[in-house]
């Protein structure tokens, strides 16, 4: 039966397919791993394993092998999480007899708070563009213009805004579909500005910058009039920002800005299309921190 990666892949309804393709890039670097004997030479493990092979030992000494080779903590943490999902699915499909993973001990994830945009870097962005920003030609500003009041106003991820269609737009509501991690649909608030950007894009740029042929109903477009993707978003917003500066912090501010004036955790939440609030909390955090400062910049007993 073998480790059946396309499968597993498969499986993986619950997560973007970014993540599912992680997965099986991580359970083959496992299966390889072992194929190269890197496994314990006195275990029962041989070179043509399967995952039927693969005992608690075997996956104690690959995340060993793992930090010996400098990876991160998270990293670790992160190929462990892959292992636990693909042995999990393999077990409830009678491809092993148990879990081989129950007991290991992974290193804990490094838990960062997100970064939130300053005042000044959101006015470059979305306000007063650097020269060298102000200078494009009228098409590419309006995509772009478009495209970060969507990822400040609405809170959405890069590949959330690269899904976008024509047609998932309410006008009249002011509202859209967004397509977010497994195929999971939610209705997001388009923002006053980002709903003006977007009209200007469509009546006028988006006409003159997209190639009927290959262009299809994407909302947004890259230089050659084909569908955005994910990489060219990021490069959209670090050429826009004054100092480097990662498209999802864009989303972080976005949250965090929404609980320091006030909104619910699961309003947030529900906003976010985060399926666990386990993942919005980590706001809360941002937020009081956000608090705490503006109190010792500004009481005089701070």
């Amino acid at each position: 039966m073998g480790w059946d990666l396309d499968s597993f892949a498969a499986s993986a309804a619950s997560v973007s397919d970014n993540t599912a393709a992680m997965y099986r890039r991580e359970i083959k670097a496992f299966s390889e791993w072992l194929e190269t004997s890197q496994a314990d030479p006195s275990s029962t493990v041989s070179r043509d394993t399967g995952p039927e092979d693969v005992d608690l030992r075997v996956i104690r000494r690959y995340l060993a092998y793992l930090s010996t080779q400098g990876y991160a903590r998270q990293t670790v943490a992160r190929k462990a999480t892959s292992l636990r999902r693909y042995f999990r699915w393999a077990e409830r499909t009678g491809r092993v007899a148990a879990d081989p993973t129950i007991g290991a001990i992974t290193p804990t994830r490094e838990r960062h708070l997100p970064r939130v945009l300053r005042s000044e870097e959101l006015e470059t962005l979305l306000d007063k563009p650097r020269a060298a920003i102000a200078d494009d030609n009228n098409a590419r500003r309006q995509r772009d213009v478009a495209v970060l009041e969507l990822l400040y106003g609405s809170g959405l991820r890069v590949s959330e805004v690269c899904a976008i269609r024509v047609g998932d737009i309410d006008w009249e509501r002011r509202r859209m579909i967004v397509r977010g991690k497994g195929s999971k649909q939610r209705i997001a608030p388009l923002s006053e500005p980002a709903a003006t950007a977007l009209a200007e894009w469509l009546a006028d740029g988006r006409e003159e910058m997209a190639d009927p042929s290959a262009a299809g109903d994407a909302l947004f477009v890259n230089l050659y009039g084909r569908p955005l993707n994910t990489q060219a978003v990021r490069r959209l917003v670090n050429r826009a920002a004054s100092t480097q500066t990662n498209p999802h912090a864009l989303r972080h501010t976005f949250a965090t800005h929404l609980l320091d004036g006030g909104a619910d955790l699961r309003q947030v939440q529900e906003l976010l299309g985060h399926s666990d609030l386990g993942s919005t909390q980590i706001y809360t955090h941002v937020s009081r921190d956000r608090l705490q400062k503006v109190v010792e910049d500004n009481h005089p007993r701070a």
